[in-house]
């Protein structure tokens, strides 16, 4: 045949992160004891109350279509969490429950571009960013921040980077893969320049309950009515309820985008999943004692892993203060070799450590920083310790 299928959709990069987590998997079912550093999932279960609620659902019959933008139990759940937690007045009707947080980001940059206009994406950034901008008609406008920024937005460069075609942009705080937070005075500065250039702000904040140390998560939208009525704030329950499966994303944003944004949904997939909202409800309202307890073993593993890779040859990183990575520069490893063999890019780096090493790691050209590789401390202290041991001894093996 000849018929050309969509370029739009051929233009499309597969996720590197999904790609690697898969070819770990593989060489597991094939009996090889590999350590998969990809995952971005928290390895715990979800937590039993969450999972009880799930199952009474069931019984209840609680089995039918929802309302498209979710059951307005769960947007109250939403709205009383964005209070207490965000310092954000949602409202019920300003909240739109998705299948999950890529789902949200699809729902926000369908509901806000048309075509040609220009997102802007702070590099590195979570790979899936760009590509969901280039479904919806947008240009990705990448913006690379460096290392002694900590690899964050600077408020200049932001406004360095806007122009008339500019319809928002994105702010992931604590940021996937850096593991870095935004401080309230870095949000200050970069909320002037938005409610200045009349732009949007996306405000991912899937990650907003992993912080640790003294370090405090803060949402942009709340520092005034003029920054709020620009913001579309998204979370979900995946990262901080080891719910990733279930697939539960929301956002808070004016009424006139949720509207919107809700009208989309009806007609791309309807509601969420009904069962999984139940358990939602149960996640927000029910004790909290379980996130408390991945939240501390996520905080031993984080130091532990900072503290071993500092002290490797020929790589660094910061203190990654969020989320569960650490970013990790590997630029003194380019160039060097490994047994004859010339180590040109983090993609051959990651070849050699799956193939010889069972290691699997995340390469981050697809993240806008090609010299860097990203580590997920998402695995047990065990398996961290096993694998670190491998990429170290992989190292000292260069020349």
């Amino acid at each position: 045949m000849s018929l050309e299928l969509s370029r739009k959709a051929a233009a499309v990069k597969p996720s590197s992160t999904l790609a690697i987590t898969a070819k770990a998997k593989e060489l597991r079912a094939q009996g090889k004891d590999v350590v998969g550093f990809g995952a971005g999932e928290p390895d715990f279960n979800t937590p039993e109350n969450i999972c009880d609620a799930a199952i009474q659902a069931i019984h209840d019959g609680f089995t039918k279509y929802t309302p498209a933008s979710g059951t307005n139990e769960l947007k109250e759940a939403v709205s009383r969490k964005f209070k207490s937690f965000n310092g954000l007045d949602y409202a019920p009707d300003q909240i739109v429950i998705s299948n999950g947080g890529k789902h949200s980001l699809t729902n926000i940059f369908t509901a806000l571009i048309n075509p040609g206009d220009e997102v802007i994406i702070p590099a590195p950034f979570w790979l899936s960013y760009p590509e969901i901008v280039k479904l919806a008609g947008g240009v990705p406008v990448i913006v690379k921040t460096t290392k002694e920024q900590s690899y964050k937005l600077q408020a200049e460069d932001l406004k360095k980077a806007i122009t008339d075609k500019t319809k928002a942009v994105v702010l992931n705080t604590p940021n996937n893969p850096t593991g870095m937070l935004y401080t309230e005075q870095e949000l200050r500065a970069i909320a002037d320049v938005v409610v200045e250039s009349d732009i949007y702000v996306v405000a991912d904040e899937m990650y907003e309950n992993l912080v640790y140390g003294d370090q405090k998560h803060i949402s942009i939208a709340s520092f005034g009515k003029e920054i709020y009525d620009r913001t579309i704030t998204c979370s979900g329950l995946a990262k901080s309820y080891a719910m990733t499966g279930w697939r539960i994303g929301y956002t808070g944003s004016s009424k006139e985008i949720a509207k919107m944004m809700s009208s989309v949904q009806s007609h791309q997939t309807s509601n969420p999943n009904s069962i999984a909202q139940r358990a939602a409800v149960e996640a927000l309202n029910g004790p909290q004692d379980s996130v408390a307890k991945m939240h501390a073993e996520f905080d031993k593993r984080r130091q532990y892993m900072y503290q071993r890779i500092c002290a490797m040859p020929y790589v660094s990183t910061i203190e990654p203060m969020g989320a569960f990575y650490v970013f990790v520069d590997v630029s003194d490893v380019l160039g060097k070799d490994y047994k004859g063999t010339k180590i040109e890019d983090t993609s051959k780096m990651a070849e050699i450590l799956i193939e010889e090493y069972n290691v699997a790691v995340v390469p981050c050209a697809d993240f806008g920083f090609a010299d860097h590789i990203r580590l997920s401390y998402a695995i047990s202290l065990e398996q961290i310790e096993k694998g670190l041991d491998r990429i170290e001894t992989f190292l000292k093996e260069l020349k």
